[in-house]
């Protein structure tokens, strides 16, 4: 059969495979072949979720009862448990009847969004550097994707005088990602507080994707603490990386009642709900101590100061104010591009870290390190590097 006469949406002919699914093919490959390659490049948690997040999983799915569709709204118990999180770390009051949409992952979330309220030839405002999916997404939704550049020397916040010049007649959606993946830049409430002026001002939907907000933080938050944010703010949040439970895929989405009923149009014919002993131990995940979020910050930053003499043999200038799961750091100016240096450093080596030009043009000069690795690992890189 000639299968070159199905060709594929046009949509498709705007975006690529995800940069990180071919690396880590060729990753695959390499260790395949025996070079067993130290990944520092992706955010996956190698640690486990809480004892009692494992102990309300095996219960739940012991329950026969409990293996059936779900709603797509997720269970009352799920809702209530974010609802609570929120509150107690994040000062935010939400509706877990109407402010809450649990999601298989804060990615899907992403998406979303975009089919919800995004029409062929709208813009959307995307940070650079930033997370690809964004732009991906756009693309695949047939909006426009509009750059707004974060810079270093604006502490990677946004320009809003460089911002106001722009033509913004056709923007409906901008996303923001504090704490900023991939730069680390934490959020303020004063920074908060002119993005939903400004999205106010302009007509424009504000999306804040949060997944790493209490991972280093000790006090996390929420754009939907600014006074009136839910009349223009949404809020992508995720178990992720805060609990150790990427490949559980549980998010959330924190918004105002009617923005919610418009996502939920989109969700319900994408999907027919989430496990429900998934859902049953994200809520006892969400009920996590104090101090088992103390504990992980504690990992979290003994991993850092080894990050930082892998960082420093190499001869990169470290942005020492960056939270979160990864670190920042520009490369030596002797470096030709952050490609080139990153794959250097993987081919002699054996170390993956990576290159900054991925997350968008102005992350050229830098490359990001994750810490999703134990300090076992991370100073076999050192030692590897030092070599």
């Amino acid at each position: 059969m000639n299968t070159t006469l199905i060709k594929p949406a046009n949509r498709l002919l705007s975006v690529k495979e995800y940069y990180f699914s071919t690396k880590l093919a060729e990753i695959r490959k390499m260790n395949a072949n025996g070079l067993s390659i130290i990944n520092l490049g992706i955010g996956n948690p190698d640690m486990a979720p809480s004892e009692n997040t494992l102990k309300g999983l095996m219960a739940a799915a012991n329950e026969s009862t409990n293996h059936g569709y779900q709603s797509y709204t997720g269970i009352p118990e799920l809702r209530n448990a974010f609802a609570n999180w929120y509150a107690d770390f994040y000062q935010v009051k939400l509706n877990p009847e109407s402010e809450i949409l649990p999601l298989l992952g804060s990615k899907e979330g992403i998406m979303h969004i975009s089919l919800a309220f995004l029409n062929p030839g709208d813009e959307v405002l995307v940070p650079d550097p930033g997370y690809p999916a964004y732009k991906a997404v756009a693309a695949l939704c047939e909006a426009k994707a509009i750059d707004y550049d974060l810079k270093e020397s604006l502490n990677w916040c946004p320009d809003f005088d460089q911002l106001e010049k722009m033509d913004l007649s056709k923007v409906k959606l901008m996303w923001i990602n504090y704490p900023n993946m991939p730069t680390g830049k934490a959020a303020s409430m004063e920074l908060f507080s002119k993005l939903i002026a400004f999205g106010k001002k302009h007509n424009i939907l504000i999306v804040n994707d949060n997944p790493y907000s209490l991972i280093s933080a000790e006090k996390p938050l929420s754009i939907l603490a600014v006074d009136g944010a839910k009349e223009i703010a949404i809020e992508l949040n995720s178990l992720s990386k805060s609990h150790n439970m990427a490949g559980w895929r549980v998010g959330m989405i924190g918004a105002g009642f009617h923005f919610i009923q418009s996502i939920l149009k989109v969700k319900s014919n994408m999907d027919s709900g989430m496990f429900k002993p998934i859902q049953l131990a994200a809520a006892e995940a969400l009920k996590n101590t104090e101090e088992w979020y103390t504990t992980q910050r504690k990992v979290y930053a003994d991993r850092k100061e080894i990050g930082r003499k892998i960082l420093s043999v190499l001869g990169c200038d470290i942005n020492s104010d960056a939270s979160g799961m990864f670190m920042w750091a520009k490369i030596p100016k002797i470096a030709n591009s952050s490609m080139e240096f990153s794959e250097e450093i993987l081919q002699h080596n054996k170390v993956f870290i990576a290159p900054g030009f991925i997350f968008g043009k102005n992350g050229e000069r830098f490359i990001r390190l994750s810490l999703a690795n134990d300090e076992k690992l991370l100073n076999e890189a050192l030692n590897r590097i030092l070599k």
